[in-house]
């Protein structure tokens, strides 16, 4: 089983959806003892920092996603929970990556949020893992309005103003700031490989 932890935002159905198109059951739960036991956990976001981190802290999942030993993919908003803060507000995020999720800047050329099809190019170790396949600079569907920090972790980047991390991956942790489920055959690649881990 698959577990889609229920944040409460607002791709929930769609990354379901996405799944059962691939032939995969998904149950979106906020149980602990069903999430500890899934195959996969997706922690999906749509929204803001501070209204997922309540709802996760009030489910009582705090302590445990950060224990999890099996693959857990954050989608948008869900890679911006694994780091320690945002500059969305003063809410306390996971911290299972260091750094601070910042605010992107805006310009006249690049509106924010960042909506719309990007570029994706791979680099770093691992990050042919939930790229594999794609080609060298696939497309994705983006929308979000705080980028994660950049470092060691940072496994692919999509340019938009400055070079923004667009997937992330230690251990077990593995993020994508782009929309997998909106993202046609590329996003479904990208879930496979994910469930193939």
């Amino acid at each position: 089983m698959i577990a889609v932890v229920d944040t409460g935002g607002a791709n929930l159905a769609s990354v379901a959806n996405a799944l059962a198109r691939l032939g995969r059951a998904s149950e979106v739960t906020v149980d602990a003892a069903r999430i500890r036991a899934a195959s996969h956990v997706i922690l999906p976001g749509v929204g803001a920092a501070g209204q997922s981190m309540r709802r996760i802290h009030a489910a009582g999942l705090e302590p445990l996603l950060g224990t999890l030993e099996q693959p857990v993919l954050g989608i948008c908003l869900g890679m911006q929970l694994f780091f320690e803060r945002s500059e969305e507000g003063p809410t306390a995020l996971l911290g299972l990556l260091p750094g601070v999720v910042r605010a992107i800047e805006p310009a006249p050329e690049r509106p924010v949020p960042h909506m719309g099809w990007n570029r994706v190019r791979a680099g770093g170790e691992g990050s042919a893992q939930l790229l594999a396949g794609l080609g060298a600079e696939p497309y994705f569907y983006f929308v979000h309005s705080y980028a994660a920090p950049a470092g060691r972790w940072v496994r692919a980047t999509c340019s938009y103003g400055a070079e923004l991390p667009a997937c992330v991956q230690k251990r077990n942790l593995h993020g994508v700031q782009f929309h997998p489920e909106r993202s046609g055959e590329a996003g479904a690649q990208v879930l496979a490989n994910f469930l193939a881990l």
